[in-house]
């Protein structure tokens, strides 16, 4: 008959790996949620002028002038209390042209716009998009989750092909 090993040998030689396995997963996991956080940071800097209109100065814009990096022309206002403004300035996008027309939310302080609408707000969340995507693949790689992975792969495909479509 051959004797059991003690309980405390088998335990004694696992715990490393347990350690390790848990640094992996806690670390891993905080880099996931700091992709997403750094996403909806990147993100809410014009989401919040686009979906938080209430109080804001909406319009229209005509872009007659377009540079390297910005788009200009004439603000026509839609909301009460607007002004009308000879130049205003817009990121220039592949959606953005010179001749086209785009509904806008002026950002406070100054000429610049950003559009509204729900191209503009699939438009804001695109960097969102982006982080998640890139959690994606940490999860499946440093996690080993491989649904949630995929769930956050689709859900950022979903919003990029989202605002692909809309622009």
């Amino acid at each position: 008959m051959i004797p059991a090993m003690p309980a405390t040998a088998t335990t004694s030689r696992q715990a490393p790996f347990a350690v390790v396995r848990f640094g992996r997963f806690a670390f891993m996991g905080t880099v996931a949620v700091l992709i997403l956080v750094a996403g909806v940071w990147a993100s809410w800097g014009s989401a919040q002028y686009v979906m938080l209109t209430k109080g804001r100065e909406r319009g229209t814009v005509a872009v007659t002038r377009c540079g390297a990096d910005t788009c200009t022309g004439p603000y026509t206002p839609l909301s009460a209390g607007s002004q009308a403004r000879g130049r205003v300035v817009i990121d220039r996008t592949v959606a953005v042209r010179k001749g086209g027309r785009y509904t806008v939310v002026i950002k406070p302080g100054g000429g610049e716009v950003v559009r509204s609408g729900t191209a503009g707000v699939l438009y804001a969340w695109v960097p969102f998009a982006g982080a998640l995507l890139l959690a994606s693949v940490v999860v499946a790689g440093g996690l080993r989750r491989t649904r949630p992975a995929w769930v956050l792969a689709g859900s950022g495909l979903a919003l990029l092909t989202a605002a692909f479509v809309t622009m």
